[in-house]
């Protein structure tokens, strides 16, 4: 598990070791004192007492951090763990806690992409308080809401289906299953809902799952993981955000105990041994990566081994006059135009290095009639070739693109042709990529696009030998950048004619 601004398993925080303190232990003596297990499970049996293990504890301690004026120094919690950690029973006990100790007048928000997901957390609640005679007898409950007439509060449920969150002043907000959500507009919403709380609290928790949404962009959940590796590496500042991820290494072997215990602190405890060694024998792999290893996986049979590509990034400083290709893989409307370059290894063991030039992709947000700037993409190109004057080729994929490969020409630009309709080539260039990339004798600048690009493609195996394709002709899971890539790193490693620059880009 990677939290912020620590390792796990540290030593157990207590407030006093925190430079302001926390409520987390006022939250775990709610949590012991009151909650109890619905279910029967591993932990014990249906109305037992729940007992929150140090690394639970632990976790409230850090999210629960306060700052110098006595309030939530963290207004956004990222939870990940693979499913069967004590989830449910840990969101729960914290919903509770949020809806009776926390601020008069709170509004406790149970989300998730489906309201059947959103009442899960919210039922167990309703049981608990029904069970304990103490809670019942100052609460209403409802099919959706539970309130508290002397403080004013009120727990209710969301989702993603609701037609409408406006008008919402949400104090704290429990999102389950976060990689679930169709796209960003229920998270925004919740988000905007705070902004009039003194210490709201956006607690979310999830599984891994797939990184792109049905849009082909990044996921919410993946987008959430990102920003919380940023701001753990130093990229990004933000005290307001934790983020909490147990996760197994993405080029683990999912069949390995090792891997179980890396993404499951309830390994052995709150989980079996036994259930793992099960379900890893009847379970999709990719299923099981995502679910029981908390392991990103692309939506479709990869490419790539999982792991292997994130593996290859470093910080490289590539020299102007580096010997250097470009491949262009263009769109007109629906998909994207990118522009890759790759450095031209000038001995066997050197390590050609590949980074994303440029991009144009339609956003949702973008009309109907979006169209890319082809007179963009061309200063682009001319723009790179004046930093870059040995840049040694421009491998256009020509459809469509005939007119601006004629322009760049008539620059003297060298420009060729690499249409990645041709099989044979795509063929050839595609196993080239494999070989290097498994073998690691490449390099990237770890660009979060041409990854998802190269996360989109599936391979297609014929007669004419394994490629890179989309998963469907109408699929929006976009590829483009991964071709430009191919043809790059292709026509970069074989052998070219030296190829010099008019005197006009000198």
């Amino acid at each position: 598990m990677n939290a912020i601004g620590s390792s796990w398993p540290p030593a157990l925080v207590t407030p006093s070791k925190l430079e302001f303190g926390s409520r987390g232990l006022d939250a775990v003596d709610f949590i012991n004192t009151f909650v109890t297990l619905t279910k029967d499970s591993v932990a014990g049996n249906t109305g037992e007492s729940i007992r929150l293990r140090p690394w639970q504890e632990q976790l409230l301690t850090e999210t629960l951090e306060l700052d110098e004026q006595g309030l939530f120094k963290k207004r956004t919690a990222l939870w990940g763990k693979a499913r069967k950690n004590g989830k449910s029973a840990l969101m729960t006990g914290l919903g509770l806690w949020f809806l009776f100790d926390g601020d008069d007048g709170g509004e406790v928000y149970s989300c998730a992409a489906e309201k059947e997901q959103a009442r899960i957390t919210f039922g167990d609640a309703r049981k608990i308080i029904e069970r304990e005679p103490e809670l019942a007898s100052i609460c209403n409950i409802y099919r959706d809401v539970i309130e508290v007439p002397a403080t004013g509060s009120v727990w209710r449920v969301l989702s993603a289906e609701a037609y409408s969150k406006e008008g919402l002043n949400a104090s704290a907000v429990i999102f389950d299953e976060v990689h679930a959500l169709p796209n960003r507009e229920l998270w925004d919403v919740m988000q905007l809902s705070m902004a009039s709380r003194k210490q709201p609290m956006m607690l979310a928790t999830t599984t891994c799952g797939v990184k792109t949404d049905a849009t082909g962009q990044d996921s919410t959940a993946y987008q959430l993981y990102q920003y919380g590796q940023k701001v753990a590496r130093g990229e990004i500042v933000d005290p307001s955000f934790y983020m909490a991820w147990w996760e197994a290494p993405l080029d683990a072997d999912h069949k390995l105990e090792s891997t179980w215990i890396a993404a499951n602190p309830g390994y052995g405890d709150l989980n079996s041994k036994a259930d793992f060694e099960s379900m890893v024998k009847r379970t999709p792999e990719a299923e099981f990566r995502t679910k029981r290893c908390n392991q990103w996986v692309s939506s479709q049979n990869s490419w790539l081994p999982a792991g292997v590509w994130e593996s290859l990034q470093a910080e490289v400083v590539v020299d102007d006059f580096a010997d250097v290709v470009l491949g262009v893989d263009g769109s007109f409307n629906g998909d994207t135009t990118a522009i890759v370059a790759v450095t031209v290894p000038k001995s066997a063991t050197e390590k050609p290095h590949v980074w994303l030039v440029k991009a144009w992709e339609k956003q949702a947000s973008d009309a109907d009639d979006w169209r890319v700037d082809t007179l963009e993409v061309e200063q682009t190109i001319v723009e790179f070739a004046q930093k870059h004057p040995n840049t040694k080729e421009i491998a256009f994929d020509p459809f469509r693109w005939q007119r601006t490969m004629q322009a760049l020409m008539d620059l003297g630009l060298p420009v060729v042709e690499y249409p990645s309709t041709s099989a044979r080539r795509m063929v050839a260039g595609c196993a080239k990529v494999y070989d290097s990339v498994t073998e690691a004798t490449l390099t990237h600048d770890g660009d979060a696009l041409l990854a998802r690009h190269i996360d989109n493609c599936k391979l297609k195996i014929d007669n004419l030998g394994p490629r890179i394709v989309k998963e469907s002709r109408a699929s929006s899971r976009r590829i483009d950048a991964a071709v430009a890539f191919v043809i790059a790193y292709d026509r970069a490693t074989s052998k070219l004619e030296t190829m010099a620059l008019p005197e006009f880009f000198f």
